[in-house]
């Protein structure tokens, strides 16, 4: 791959398409990623006070079922196409990890479909998962690694 300077025809195009390109709303999409992120949280706590005070959680044990919970409600947003619209006017506020990451498995499940349960929708959602899976069973190797370092050392 060389360095050559573009020539006077590709400067030019880049330069008109420059022009052209819209302005982007950085601070309205700041807040409403900022809104509807705060949004998505604020159910998670609604949630998670709904299981501690009608059934006998603590605030210790709400978390499994109130992710639960939020992960079955973005996948059900997800397949009656309800979630994109919601994305689309929120932005990056709609990818909070639990439900941003049950959004994306979702769809990549409903855009394989056609290719079979096992290797349509199995293997293509497990693509995008196993990544993330990889990712943070590494990570928690790693941190549990440096915390028994820690503690054979005589911390914490």
């Amino acid at each position: 791959m060389s360095n050559q300077k573009n020539s006077p025809i590709q400067q030019q195009y880049q330069d008109f398409a420059k022009k052209r390109e819209p302005s982007r709303p950085v601070l309205k999409n700041c807040i409403l990623a900022f809104l509807s992120g705060g949004t998505i949280c604020l159910l998670g706590q609604l949630i998670s006070t709904f299981y501690m005070r009608f059934f006998d959680f603590t605030e210790k044990t709400a978390g499994d079922p109130t992710v639960a919970t939020l992960i079955f409600i973005s996948s059900l947003l997800t397949g009656l196409g309800v979630y994109d619209h919601i994305a689309q006017w929120a932005g990056a506020g709609t990818i909070i990890p639990v439900t941003g990451f049950a959004n994306a498995v979702t769809s990549s499940a409903i855009e394989h479909r056609s290719e079979g349960y096992v290797l349509g929708v199995g293997g293509n959602m497990f693509k995008l998962a196993g990544s993330v899976i990889v990712f943070g069973v590494f990570s928690a190797f790693i941190i549990a690694t440096v915390k028994v370092i820690i503690q054979g050392l005589g911390g914490m």
